[in-house]
């Protein structure tokens, strides 16, 4: 694992995200697939462009924040950068803001409306699996509250010139989250991070709950997504987790993490305690994997 400073030169990611981007042609079709092919009964708006890179965002309840992050996110110098918004049914209107959007930028912005809550972790495995379907190279994941800034896309996109996976860090040097986290809040998240990382004996990754990354599109194929089980916040414990395991280069950039200013925070203590009972769950089901494991190796 590597850390990347702070300091890059616009030059710099700019050329790093250009030898990792290539285009692809084709139709799109409106309808989501579970990655077997078969329609699971969400639907596409529009159907999805084959164009790259992807940065894909999961919502729910998140109508005070969605249209900013859109627009922040359209503005990145970032060539071919395409958004999708994921959401799980919000009552409050965040799927029909996010109609609004794709409405202004009806080549580059999409949505995957889901029938039904269902986690985060399966929300950011339908947009995986969408954009990768769509033929995305480079995958950026984010939360939409602005905790994960959007300035910070172009860095985690240029490492991916160096790594499979890029890692948003707190807790790398030059990492910080916001003055306004109490004691308690900053040790709770120290704790939770060190106590996945104890367990799963993940040692070479400081932030391995952190939301913020970026993929490479062979590195999100090769996991082989079918073996993501976690439906909540464990999912980012075990999506790391799986890709440590699979020999894949993990890099970590340092970054800011501050507070949301808009909307209710998702991350409730029964969540909290879930998700440290199931990385025990996460660990039985994956020490067993290699490098050889790879699914792209299968093929």
């Amino acid at each position: 694992m590597t850390v990347i400073p702070l300091k890059n030169t616009q030059t710099a990611w700019v050329v790093s995200i250009f030898s990792i981007i290539r285009g692809s042609s084709g139709r799109s079709p409106d309808r989501a697939t579970d990655g077997h092919g078969q329609e699971t009964g969400h639907s596409y708006s529009p159907p999805l462009f084959e164009k790259i890179p992807w940065v894909v965002i999961p919502t729910y309840n998140e109508a005070g924040n969605l249209p900013a992050m859109a627009s922040a996110i359209m503005a990145l110098p970032v060539p071919r950068l395409h958004l999708l918004f994921v959401d799980d049914d919000s009552p409050d209107g965040t799927g029909e803001l996010a109609e609004e959007q794709v409405r202004l930028f009806p080549e580059r912005i999409a949505v995957l409306h889901r029938r039904e809550q269902r986690g985060l972790g399966r929300a950011y495995l339908a947009g995986f699996r969408a954009v990768l379907e769509r033929g995305a190279t480079a995958v950026v994941q984010m939360d939409c509250d602005f905790s994960h800034q959007p300035a910070d896309v172009p860095r985690l996109l240029a490492a991916l010139a160096d790594a499979d996976l890029a890692i948003g860090s707190r807790y790398v040097p030059g990492g910080n989250v916001d003055s306004h986290w109490g004691v308690n809040r900053k040790l709770l998240s120290a704790w939770a991070n060190f106590y996945a990382r104890s367990i799963l004996g993940l040692r070479s990754v400081r932030d391995v709950t952190a939301g913020f990354r970026a993929w490479r599109r062979q590195t999100l194929q090769g996991l082989g997504l079918e073996r993501i089980l976690s439906q909540g916040y464990v999912f980012q414990v075990e999506m790391t987790y799986v890709a440590w395991r699979l020999g894949y280069k993990i890099t970590e950039l340092p970054i800011f993490f501050p507070d949301r200013q808009v909307g209710e925070s998702k991350m409730t203590i029964p969540v909290k305690f879930e998700a440290a009972v199931r990385v025990w769950d996460v660990r039985h089901r994956h020490r067993h994997l290699t490098p050889a494991d790879r699914e792209e190796d299968r093929e």
